[in-house]
């Protein structure tokens, strides 16, 4: 079977990968969480995952009759390292709810036209209506992290950015749009078992691209970046909600729980929702470079 970019993804497990990393990919069984300081050790049982998610599912579609009755206006922005869980979560959130009231928005780069506008007129165009959630999948958060590692924009479109995005943020809650940010944030061994599994699928090689590719090689620069943006966009009107993710089912049910929390809607059931993990879920002080 022909690998996509050639296996660059196995060769750099075999080649360039910290020998602890591999190590631990190589020995780990398929339900091991591989980072140490995880506050599990191994990924939520599947019937206990299922019978809850189905529980949060009947809450997300009375949230969303609620929201459209209401015409209320959510924006959830999904952000992390490649491989983190974003598109999977993201569709979990949608698996039941009507597609035409709750809109994923996955951009791709900028055309040259929208290379010359304001950065983040490209987004306001998506933003919710009257009964909407809208799921960021990446946003304008790019110019915080991957534009910045990649060298895509220059030190000082990234500094403008950071001075405008709070502002920005503000006045999308001031309108009346209610945004969550999450941060979905996952394991050095953890991402290259997952990419590593992505390269090997059929099914899932289209996820991969170039910059996912190239950015196995950049974990530090991309902590950096990461830190710097949670530490500079994290606001009282817009904060940061930091799942990390290495289990995706933990991660799909806190992020579900996040949101459906933050809402007094028609025939809540909060028992059926249950608590937050805050050891896997909460604010920037829990993300783990």
């Amino acid at each position: 079977m022909d690998l996509p970019f050639d296996g660059a993804i196995s060769a750099y497990f075999e080649t360039e990968a910290p020998a602890d990393i591999r190590a631990a990919v190589k020995r780990a069984d398929k339900s091991d969480i591989l980072t140490a300081s995880y506050p599990h050790s191994e990924r939520m049982a599947r019937k206990v995952y299922e019978k809850e998610m189905e529980r949060l599912q009947i809450e997300l579609v009375k949230l969303q009759a609620w929201a459209r009755e209401s015409g209320t206006r959510i924006a959830c922005v999904f952000e992390g390292r490649d491989a983190a869980g974003k598109g999977g979560t993201i569709s979990r959130f949608r698996s039941n709810l009507n597609p035409r009231a709750a809109r994923v928005v996955a951009l791709s780069k900028p055309t040259e036209t929208e290379q010359t506008e304001w950065y983040f007129q490209r987004y306001v165009k998506h933003l919710p209506s009257a009964g909407e959630i809208v799921f960021f999948d990446r946003s304008w958060y790019n110019r915080g992290v991957v534009e910045h590692v990649f060298g895509f924009c220059t030190p000082e479109q990234r500094e403008h950015f950071f001075t405008q995005v709070s502002p920005f943020e503000k006045m999308l809650v001031d309108e009346g749009i209610h945004l969550f940010k999450f941060w979905l944030n996952v394991g050095r061994a953890e991402q290259l078992r997952r990419m590593l599994a992505r390269e090997s699928d059929p099914l899932k090689q289209w996820k991969l691209s170039s910059i996912d590719v190239k950015g196995l090689a950049k974990w530090d620069a991309y902590s950096d970046a990461i830190q710097e943006t949670l530490s500079r966009s994290h606001s009282r009107h817009a904060s940061w909600t930091v799942v990390r993710s290495d289990d995706k089912r933990r991660a799909r049910l806190n992020a579900i729980k996040t949101v459906l929390h933050a809402f007094d809607y028609t025939r809540k059931d909060a028992k059926a929702i249950g608590h937050i993990d805050s050891g896997i879920c909460g604010g920037p002080d829990i993300w783990d470079a």
